[in-house]
């Protein structure tokens, strides 16, 4: 088949206006319990995206990870990268999530902070683009959080130099088992190079796939007095 020819139709749900919470981030979070399967939306609806799935979407229904984001950053002169990263929390301040401080998003953040985030869920036939300025969250909540990871985890964020080049992974491999001998139990501490970073948005679009490519789409942009404008958008 041509990729050309690789096309779907949408046809779960609709996206109005009063569907709408007045807080974006009460919208994320609603659309997020949705996507991990949470009975948020009442048994009918439930009702017909588990026969949506079962009828369409086949095996691809599989278990993935709702948390899993697009992050877009930018270096000095304006170029641009993303990778997919985890969200590990939202709240008032906005969209947290954990890296290597020297990788190359993290020097980008340094230079650049203004980031966008993406999330897709094609179960949902949903999507959710974030826009806004990161700093990084204290390190007592990256000390929190860094003991919470499984203790591999925490040997690997040590192991790793993230986005370095490396001869063969032999090498990352003998660190790994390098730092495993060197704390032998739970204890590992948190590298100074890793920690969190809060996204706080000033832009969400909330879009939802529609036939025929009439989608709908919502633009929710901040004021200056802290409210949120929202009006709809051409697909």
């Amino acid at each position: 088949m041509a990729l050309a020819d690789i096309r779907r139709e949408y046809n779960l749900a609709g996206l109005r206006r009063r569907d709408l919470d007045s807080d974006p981030i009460a919208q994320f979070q609603r659309w997020f319990a949705q996507a991990a399967g949470a009975r948020v939306s009442g048994r009918v609806r439930g009702f017909f995206v588990r026969l949506y799935k079962a009828l369409f979407m086949g095996e691809r229904s599989a278990f993935v990870e709702v948390n899993a984001m697009t992050l877009a950053t930018a270096d000095k002169e304006g170029r641009p990268s993303a990778r997919i990263v985890l969200l590990k929390g939202v709240d008032e301040r906005g969209f947290i999530f954990f890296t290597n401080h020297d990788s190359r998003k993290g020097h980008e953040l340094t230079d650049n902070p203004n980031a966008a985030l993406v999330f897709y869920w094609a179960d949902q036939e949903r999507q959710i683009c974030i826009s806004g300025r990161v700093s990084r969250v204290t390190e007592a909540e990256s000390e929190d959080y860094f003991r919470s990871r499984p203790r591999g985890s925490r040997l690997a964020a040590w192991a790793s130099r993230q986005s370095e080049v490396l001869p063969d992974r032999a090498a990352l491999e003998a660190k790994w088992n390098e730092l495993e001998a060197k704390y032998p139990g739970e204890d590992v501490p948190k590298p100074p190079f890793w920690g969190g970073y809060v996204l706080s948005p000033v832009r969400f679009e909330f879009w939802q796939g529609r036939p025929s490519r009439l989608h709908d789409r919502f633009r929710y942009t901040k004021q200056q007095d802290g409210s949120w404008k929202i009006e709809r958008l051409s697909p």
